[in-house]
């Protein structure tokens, strides 16, 4: 007997336990059911262009004008509703009132009656009493059944001035409506054009940074792959050799000392185990000369403060300045910038109508002055424009000046004056265009333009052309200055914002 009750307690034990464990589950079930789930992140339409942008606030205007509209018409039914509601229960009222009047009345006629057919002074003096408190009273109904009819006219006087207020609120939405939906067709338009007009600017472009780095790679880059790949140890001959590559690169002398003090270096430390090693030490420190010690990770336009944005650009002739001015103006534009080109290379021969072309093609503004006018004028007329008519940016070209001439580099430091008195601390941003070409001269002309106008970057161009890209180092190097742009083809889409880390890849891109 006590076996069977003590497996019967083991039994309701485990029973008990069961129920438990299947409750706790069905609660965790439960709360998990009622939890909120976090609504589904629709993906937002990519935004590239002002006129994209234009497109989005015309359809938030749109969409936030119905919203105000739809919540106005519908306070305004609500409110009519009230209104008609207090003309119904004053009327009511009044109708109550004189209901209340007819009683009132016909309790009159009764208590004179009774006054009548009064026997006694004192039956006659309280029948009198009481018509008295009647004729107060029926006073009293007929006041308040006019002070109720009064509101129900009043009521219903407003209920239909707000109609005829809200009709013409219903006529002015309609038409506000209407020119926002216009806006918005409009504003569609102009996106359609846009994108247009990107895709064939892609169209011009597709050059790769490689593709344009291909003469550069094949030179000294490919002289130290070589030298590389054809030593198996490091030792005074592969030391010797890789000084000579570099020495007689356009890199300059004492960035290529540098390089070669860093192996020496590493070489000491035991860090570099074979060439291979040499190789990426070599990569990973021009990428440290490139990003200026990580103070300019990427080139391009920077962010500015001021609005208007004021960029001056100077070079020799013959660099590509006002062509790569031009490229870059269309490229800003299509990026949402409102731009303005300043002519200021009044000098030589065509050359604001070469930039009127590409201020053509870029659909920006530009400002000019006769030839042989005052290049400073004419900077100074740019300038003001864009600060009175709200420009984001003013991209001034001047003329071409030999960096070895003193009276040339003199009259740009004149334009500089002139810019700041149009706009105090202007120019923003002093550019130097470099033909790639020139190589160790063009390294030169960094120097001498920096030392006279304190240049704040520099343009590479027709990168695509030369075995000689090194001089970007050089000039990052010895010269601490960011290169915000390079040029590696002739098409629009081929000047492109300088990117350190991108730059090495192509140089150490397999041949």
């Amino acid at each position: 007997m006590s076996l069977v009750l003590a497996e019967a307690l083991r039994l309701d034990s485990t029973l008990v336990l069961t129920l438990a464990v299947v409750t706790l589950l069905a609660l965790v079930l439960m709360r998990r059911a009622r939890r909120p789930r976090p609504p589904a992140e629709l993906p937002e339409k990519p935004i590239t262009t002002a006129a994209d942008l234009k497109v989005a606030r015309a359809q938030a205007e749109l969409q936030r004008t119905r919203q105000q509209q739809d919540e106005a018409r519908a306070q305004a039914a609500t409110e009519q509703e009230e209104r008609l509601a207090k003309a119904e229960s004053a009327r009511a009222a009044a109708e109550e009132e004189a209901r209340f009047r007819a009683e009132t009345e016909q309790l009159l006629a009764e208590r004179r009656r009774e006054a009548r057919e009064a026997v006694t002074d004192e039956e006659r003096r309280a029948a009198q009493e009481e018509i008295a408190r009647l004729e107060a009273e029926a006073r009293s109904h007929d006041r308040e059944a006019a002070q109720a009819r009064r509101r129900a006219a009043f009521e219903e006087k407003k209920a239909r001035e707000a109609a005829r207020k809200t009709q013409r609120q219903a006529d002015e939405d309609a038409r506000r409506l209407e020119a926002l939906a216009r806006e918005q067709a409009a504003a569609e338009e102009e996106a359609r054009l846009e994108r247009e007009r990107l895709r064939r600017a892609e169209a011009q472009s597709g050059r790769t940074l490689a593709d344009g780095l291909q003469r550069t790679r094949g030179g000294f880059m490919a002289r130290i792959a070589q030298l590389v790949g054809a030593s198996a140890t490091i030792d005074e001959r592969f030391l010797g050799e890789l000084e000579e590559i570099l020495f007689t690169a356009d890199i300059g002398v004492r960035t290529a000392d540098k390089l070669m003090a860093l192996v020496r270096d590493r070489l000491k430390r035991k860090e570099l185990a074979d060439p291979s090693r040499v190789r990426a030490a070599l990569r990973e420190e021009m990428e440290r000369i490139l990003t200026l010690d990580g103070k300019q990770p990427k080139g391009g336009m920077p962010a500015f403060d001021a609005r208007p944005a004021v960029v001056m650009i100077v070079g020799v002739n013959g660099s590509g300045k006002t062509t790569s001015l031009g490229k870059l103006a269309f490229q800003q534009r299509v990026e949402g910038r409102r731009v303005l080109l300043g002519a200021g290379d009044t000098f030589r021969a065509a050359a604001a109508e070469q930039l009127d072309v590409w201020a053509a093609r870029a659909e920006v503004e530009i400002v000019k002055g006769p030839a042989d006018s005052d290049p400073g004028a004419v900077c100074f007329d740019a300038v003001k424009r864009s600060v009175d008519d709200g420009y984001d940016l003013c991209l001034l070209d001047t003329a071409g000046r030999l960096h070895t001439k003193v009276g040339l580099m003199d009259e740009l430091k004149k334009v500089r004056r002139v810019i700041d008195k149009a706009l105090p601390g202007a120019p923003h941003e002093t550019w130097l265009v470099i033909d790639g070409t020139t190589g160790q001269n063009g390294l030169e002309q960094a120097r001498q333009f920096h030392e006279a106008l304190g240049l704040t970057g520099v343009v590479l161009t027709k990168l695509d052309g030369t075995a000689k890209g090194g001089i970007v180092l050089g000039i990052c190097d010895q010269l601490q200055l960011p290169v915000r742009y390079i040029g590696v083809g002739e098409k629009i889409g081929d000047l492109q914002p300088f990117d350190p880390r991108g730059f090495v890849d192509a140089l150490f891109a397999d041949q």
